[in-house]
């Protein structure tokens, strides 16, 4: 270990112990002995968690990239099966990504699943590649808040468990998804897998970094489901439009359901829609793999053809039902001599504030609250993006995500984790799952 990190690990100790070789800031807290045993673990490995975290973002694993994912997945499951987890690599070929990483563990207490991904948004060719040290409270690098150290986070937790034999009144499952960032298709057989896991599990912990503020966790998600509008009009010219036999072409009709959607679904609850791209004209050629398109059409003749595409986001399923209902009522009702068509994607379905995710955050606010890290709120679920604990609200009684390593700039070159949370939120963890395990 470098003594850079050497000197980060210090200083988070000291942070957040008094000292070093010295525990009894959480002897004074509300902390049972064996609770303070696990964190005296976390700590004790913190510079393990380091190497490992910086051993893991200076691998590019950019989602296209499948040797990279499996790289990182090999390292993930090297360090499982330490633990003594059963692994296993689930094959991603059936939707054209590298896999999912599938750990388990235990035989008998509460099913928990712990959910990570492996890969990033940044390619084999991106400029932004490697783990860099900033100062002693910061570190960037691609995917070091999303989600690698959450990944880092869930092997640390488990491990202090392990050591001190608190592992075995649960029984755990972790999935690391190889494809979070850019799904495969088709989407039900890439998240085949999470399902399966979901149905196992009575509770459900995500290790994303929610709003990237410590203090929150999140109890709710919006769906993200994209869309797409097809509408075809009577071509003829210019100077016959909006006559009885010609009607009023395929721009004006798409500019009309566009509109409509916008008065009578803007500012509904938590919804949200976006038309994200357009082409009409004469001609219209539109590739939905790169979201591109072009049109050829000319000043005097009335457009044959408009496309759309779009994306609507939703925090429950009643609330995307409704919108859906509303946005096909609106298209059915078109303008003369037009037509169109409405299609929905299978997309992220919505994770909604049951009272069971409430309960969750309230236990977990008492864990953070007892080591001396104070309570921790709900997310605004505005604040945060669909992510793949939402695949198992349908099936879980709890669940609860924004765990993971807290930082600023994801999906940036500007990435950059706070240091501290990844110890501060192992612990808390670590001790939510020993909480659970005995309750």
């Amino acid at each position: 270990m470098t003594k850079y990190l050497s000197a980060i690990c210090f200083a988070l100790l000291t942070i957040n112990t008094g000292n070093a070789a010295d525990s009894s800031s959480y002897r004074t807290s509300e902390l049972d002995p064996l609770e303070i045993e696990i964190v005296e673990q976390i700590d004790l490995q913190l510079p393990r968690s380091l190497e490992l975290l910086e051993d893991v973002v200076n691998i590019n694993s950019g989602t296209l990239n499948l040797e990279g994912v499996r790289k990182v997945g090999k390292v993930f499951e090297s360090e499982f099966n330490k633990l003594n987890f059963e692994t296993q690599w689930i094959d991603g070929s059936s939707f054209e990504r590298a896999g999912h990483l599938l750990a388990s563990y235990g035989q008998t207490g509460p099913k928990i699943l712990m959910i990570g991904h492996l890969d990033t948004v940044f390619s084999k060719t991106d400029s932004f590649q490697k783990f860099q040290r900033l100062d002693s409270e910061h570190i960037a690098g691609p995917g070091i808040t999303d989600m690698k150290g959450g990944d880092v986070i869930i092997v640390s937790a488990l491990s202090a468990l392990k050591k001190v034999g608190a592992l075995e009144n649960v029984r755990i499952k972790v999935i690391l998804i190889g494809d979070e960032e850019r799904n495969g298709n088709p989407l039900s057989a890439s998240r085949a897998a999470l399902v399966k896991a979901a149905r196992w599990a009575d509770i459900a912990l995500g290790f994303e970094d929610g709003d990237g503020d410590i203090k929150t966790a999140v109890i709710a998600r919006r769906g993200s489901v994209d869309w797409s509008l097809n509408v075809s009009g009577k071509p003829a010219h210019s100077s016959q439009i909006f006559k009885a036999d010609v009607g009023y072409g395929a721009i004006f009709e798409a500019a009309r359901i566009l509109n409509s959607f916008r008065e009578q679904l803007a500012g509904e609850g938590n919804l949200t829609f976006n038309p994200g791209m357009i082409v009409g004209g004469t001609q219209v050629d539109f590739d939905s793999s790169t979201a591109s398109g072009t049109a050829f059409g000319k000043n005097n003749v009335i457009a044959k053809t408009a496309k759309v595409s779009g994306g609507i986001r939703a925090l429950s399923p009643e609330e995307l039902a409704s919108a859906k209902q509303v946005m096909q009522e609106i298209v059915s009702d078109n303008l003369a001599h037009t037509s169109a068509i409405l299609s929905f994607g299978e997309g992220y379905p919505p994770m909604a504030p049951s009272a069971g995710n409430r309960k969750l955050l309230a236990q977990y606010s008492a864990v953070s609250e007892s080591l001396g890290y104070g309570p921790v709120e709900a997310v605004n679920p505005r604040n945060a993006g669909a992510a793949d604990i939402s695949f198992t609200a349908e099936y879980i009684d709890m669940a609860l995500d924004g765990l993971g390593l807290m930082g600023t700039g994801g999906h940036t070159k500007d990435e950059v984790a706070d240091i501290s949370s990844l110890q501060k939120n192992a612990h808390k963890a670590a001790l939510l799952i020993y909480r659970l395990a005995n309750q």
